[in-house]
This record gives structure tokens, C-alpha cells and sequence, in this order.
């Protein structure tokens, strides 16, 4: 009995001629196909077991750098917060030279940050579904459609809708935005990475900000610049052959009250935060024109705090990292509220003016991410996205109240602004010296979370409108 080696077989001996010539057309094609279809006879010197490796050769390196993987949507942001700049800015302007009553004002204002309560939380849901270009896309033609609309239609209750439906686009673009890079990056790039996206939005916020001098405040032209870089702004991360974003990560859910046995700090925080920006970021553009600024003047004063925050946002985080959050958070607080009273004193245009916004800013933005901070130092890394998920709840519902308060507060006179803002930073630092007083030694971390502009799932442009 013949043996033979595993993968060789007996190849059928090949039909005579004369044989073929005796059998049907038919028979003659069946066995020939036969024959073409038996395995080859192997010679044993040739017989090798291949790997999968090295039968499909992959190439040399399959992982797509993060700059090409990240270039397209930074390109995309940056033209996205240039048209949130200008669209902002105008809806408050317009606002005041439209006669909105101080409640009208307050509750358009509050209607974004409604919005952007409902946009984070349906935004992972959609995410997950579909992907991230395609809820990116999505949203961003609905934001167009809603920044044309808005210049459409005045009125302060279509407002309040349209400033819903922004905020709630807005907030899910920024979303998938942060979460398509947390998933892109490392623990080694990852501090980097999003330093670079922290700054991109700031400085294409403040642009917008800043462009919306340029435009004549009750022409349909600055709601028409806005639409379109918000349309544009679909373009480089649709079209891009680099842009890959991986699937969402399933988050575990926390409870509230969860949350409030762990870290009560932190969730109230939030909420006072919340609170402050609503009320300081909501209403500058309706304060400055009050004042008497001109359209560019009023571009200028409100991208002030923008300034501030690129300045000092790293060495009021680098502080933080080294001694207690809370005792940052008090100097913080205390140093906004200062400089809010100088602005009291002086014109709002003037070159101190501008110098207290920007410290104003300086001090007020850093307050958002020590409060996401310090409540990830005492949970565990597998909360750490779900619990960033709810101090993104709490933030939005005093952001809600604020432009309420102020608005209030300015119907009694112009200058309720500024003591609403020195008052919110005021009550953030009693509550976190109270907070110290009673456990002096929580400041002790369970785990080292670098304050580097956002936590986990926190948007580092949830202040942005």
C-alpha cells in the first residue's frame, strides 16, 4: 500500500487518445473536467507548511497616524465653533436692537443650553447606531437650517426653539467630536491630542467672535456667513479618506445618587459652574451692547474671556494637579470676582475693560474642568465616562438657570451683569471653603487624572454658545 504525504494526492492517469475518440462528445468534457480539477501530485521536497502570515502578506504598518486620522475633523470644528462664534454673538446683539424684554433674553438664552442637555444625551444613543460622520453630517445641516430660520423669522419664542434645536446640534457635534478622539488616542497622546482640539476651539470660537464686527448686526448677512461654515464645515471630515473613526465604547450607567454618596463636591460644583457661565457667557453680547459698544466693539469684548482662557487655562491646571482642586477652585473663583468688580468701575470698552474680561475668563473657564477633575479622582476608571456623562447633565441645568438670574438682574439696571458674575463666583468659593473646612483631607486621590482641559466624556466646549 502506497503513503503518501498530508496535501498530495494520486493525480488520475490522463485518457488515451483512442480512448477518447470511442466515447460521446459529452463524456469526453466531463472527464477532462474532472481531471483539471484534481489536485496536482506534490514532490517531497517541495512539500512546506505556509502560515496564515505568510500566505497574506500584511503591510509593513497598518496603523493610520493620529494626524491623519485627525485632521479632518479638526479642519471641520474649526469652521463649525468659527460659525457658533458669529451666530452667538449675533442672536444676543439682535436680540437687544429687536426690544426683547430681560425675560425674553433670558429664556432664548436658556433655550441653548436646554438644547444642549438633550444633544449630549441623545448624541452616544445616535453614535452608536450609525456612526460618527453621519450624525456629524446630520446635525450639521439641521444647525444650518436652523441658523438660516433664525434669520428668517424674528420673534423671541420661534428664537427660544431654534436656539433648542443649536444647542442640541452643537452639543452632539461636540460629542462625537471628543469621543471619536478619546477612542483615536493612547494614554500617551491622548493629554496632547486634546490640548491641540482645546486650543482649535477656542481660537475658531474667538475668530467667529471677533468676525461678527465686521458685519452689519441687522442684515441677513451674518446669518447667512454663519450657515454656510457651519455647511462647510461637513466637507473635510465627509470627504476625507483618512477620517476613520472607530466604534463607540458601551459606557456603564451611574445614578445620581450614586454619584451624590460618592462625590457631592463635584456634582454641586457643576451645577454652580453651570450656573456662573450661563449667566457671564449667556448675556455679555446683550451687556455690551447696553453699554453702548459698537457691533465690533461688542465682537471684541465678548472674545475677551476666550483670550483668558488660552492664557491661564494651563497654569491654573498644572496648579491643580499639584495641591487640592478645591483650594484652586476657591483662588479661581475669588480672582473672577475681583475682576468683575473692576469692571463695575470702569467703561466696558476701555483698555482696562477688556484686560478684566480677559482675567474674568482666565479665571471662570479653568472652574468647568477642576470640577470634572476633582470628581474623577475619587471614582473608579471604569465610571469615569458615565459619571463625565452626568456632570455634562448638571452643568447644562445651571446653565438653564443663569441667563434667567442675569436677566433679572439686568432688568433692575445694566450693571446687574457684572454683579451677577461677581456673586456666582462669589458662592463657588464659599461652598468649596465649606467643603474644605469639613473634610480637610479629600483632596486625596484615588487615582492621578491630569487636569488637561477635559475629563473623559466632558466637552471642553460645553461653555461655547
Amino acid at each position: 500500500m502506497k503513503h503518501y504525504r498530508p496535501g498530495c494526492f494520486p493525480a488520475t492517469p490522463r485518457p488515451a487518445k483512442s480512448q477518447l475518440a470511442t466515447r460521446s462528445r459529452t463524456t469526453s468534457r466531463n472527464a477532462f473536467r474532472n481531471h483539471l480539477q484534481e489536485p496536482r501530485r506534490c514532490r517531497p521536497s517541495s512539500i512546506r507548511s505556509l502560515s496564515p502570515i505568510e500566505a497574506t502578506p500584511a503591510p509593513a504598518d497598518s496603523r493610520q497616524p493620529v494626524a491623519l486620522a485627525t485632521w479632518a475633523l479638526f479642519a471641520g470644528l474649526s469652521l463649525l465653533l468659527g460659525a457658533a462664534g458669529v451666530f452667538t454673538t449675533l442672536i444676543g446683539v439682535r436680540a437687544e436692537l429687536d426690544g426683547f424684554t430681560n425675560s425674553q433674553i433670558g429664556l432664548v438664552t436658556a433655550g441653548y443650553y436646554a438644547g444642549f442637555i438633550v444633544g449630549s444625551r441623545l448624541a452616544s444613543t445616535a453614535i452608536a447606531r450609525v456612526g460618527h460622520i453621519r450624525v456629524y453630517a446630520a446635525l450639521a445641516a439641521i444647525l444650518t437650517a436652523a441658523i438660516v430660520t433664525s434669520g428668517m423669522l424674528t420673534g423671541p419664542w420661534w428664537w427660544l426653539g431654534l436656539r433648542f434645536v443649536a444647542g442640541a446640534c452643537l452639543a452632539g457635534q461636540y460629542v462625537g467630536a471628543e469621543s471619536w478622539l478619546n477612542q483615536l488616542t493612547t494614554n500617551d497622546t491622548r493629554g496632547r491630542l486634546l490640548s491641540i482640539y482645546l486650543v482649535v476651539s477656542i481660537v475658531a470660537f474667538g475668530i467667529g467672535q471677533v468676525g461678527f464686527g465686521l458685519l452689519d448686526p441687522e442684515a441677513l448677512t451674518g446669518f447667512g456667513i454663519a450657515a454656510v461654515l457651519a455647511s462647510l464645515a461637513v466637507v473635510p471630515v465627509a470627504l476625507s479618506v483618512d477620517a476613520a473613526p472607530p466604534p463607540l465604547a458601551k459606557r456603564r450607567h451611574v445614578d445620581l445618587r450614586e454619584m451624590w454618596r460618592t462625590v457631592p463636591t463635584g456634582m454641586v460644583t457643576s451645577v454652580l459652574v453651570g450656573v456662573t457661565h450661563g449667566a457671564f457667557i449667556g448675556l455679555g453680547a446683550v451687556f455690551a451692547t447696553r453699554a453702548g459698544l459698537s457691533p465690533a466693539m461688542v465682537g471684541v469684548f465678548v472674545a475677551m474671556p476666550t483670550v483668558g482662557n488660552v492664557l491661564f487655562s494651563v497654569p491654573v491646571g498644572s496648579a491643580s494637579d499639584r495641591i487640592d482642586r478645591r483650594l484652586v477652585g476657591i483662588g479661581a473663583a475669588l480672582v473672577a470676582a475681583t475682576a468683575a468688580l473692576v469692571l463695575v468701575q470702569v467703561a466696558p470698552g476701555s483698555a482696562a475693560g477688556l484686560v478684566a474680561m480677559v482675567v474674568i475668563g482666565g479665571s471662570t473657564y479653568p472652574l468647568y474642568s477642576i470640577a470634572g477633575a476633582y470628581t474623577t479622582d475619587k471614582i473608579p476608571p471604569e465610571q469615569m465616562n458615565a459619571v463625565a456623562g452626568q456632570l455634562v447633565l448638571l452643568y447644562g441645568v445651571g446653565a438653564m438657570i443663569g441667563p434667567v438670574i442675569g436677566s433679572a438682574a439686568m432688568a433692575a439696571s445694566t450693571d446687574g451683569y457684572l454683579w451677577t458674575t461677581v456673586l456666582a463666583h462669589v458662592a463657588i468659593a464659599a461652598f468649596l471653603m465649606v467643603r474644605v473646612a469639613q473634610h480637610p483631607d479629600r483632596h486625596k486621590r484615588t487615582q492621578a487624572v491630569p487636569l488637561d482641559g477635559t475629563t473623559g466624556e466632558l466637552p471642553v466646549t460645553a461653555g461655547r454658545r
